[in-house]
């Protein structure tokens, strides 16, 4: 097991130590843990590249993580009332149509890797998560949620707009 994936799988490890942290009412570790968590993200990807470190594994656990994370982080947010829930179906509904599409283009041969803006909604939808784990006014974390859905939507629609070749047929 290579540096990358030993990373990914300590953010693994991570989501239910953030979690028990929420759950103890101690947010500023948890925030800590997420903080760390996101980071080990942004390594294990420069290592993976970095260090042609690049596995099977890593493409499926690295992503699959990430999501975990953040819809562990939400799914509290709406438990304890900071978030409602059509927002963060919004953003599991993106995720699962995402990864669908993806499914489909591999089955056509073909690779859709992260756009631009997908990866401005992981860090910005990350730094609304840790904001709103603080004891921030309510309108900031109305403006967080609203980041978090404008540019999962976008991302979302981007993505599709710019493979509908994979349905199609003309791939």
């Amino acid at each position: 097991m290579n540096t990358a994936n030993k990373l990914t799988l300590l953010r693994v490890v991570m989501i239910p130590v953030f979690l028990v942290l929420l759950y103890l009412n101690h947010w500023y570790a948890a925030l800590a843990v997420f903080i760390l968590a996101s980071l080990t993200d942004w390594l294990d990807g420069y290592i993976a590249r970095h260090y042609n470190q690049t596995t099977d594994f890593g493409k499926f656990m690295d992503p699959l993580a990430d999501k975990v994370l953040v819809i562990a982080a939400m799914l509290w947010f709406v438990e304890v009332g900071l978030m409602p829930a059509w927002a963060l179906l919004i953003v599991v509904f993106r995720e699962f149509a995402v990864s669908g599409m993806r499914l489909v283009a591999v089955d056509h041969g073909k690779v859709i890797a992260a756009g631009w803006s997908g990866k401005v909604k992981t860090a910005s939808t990350m730094v609304c998560v840790c904001l709103m784990l603080l004891p921030i006014p309510a309108v900031l974390n109305t403006a967080c949620v609203a980041v978090i859905v404008v540019t999962t939507v976008y991302s979302g629609c981007e993505y599709f707009v710019r493979n509908r070749a994979v349905f199609s047929g003309t791939m």
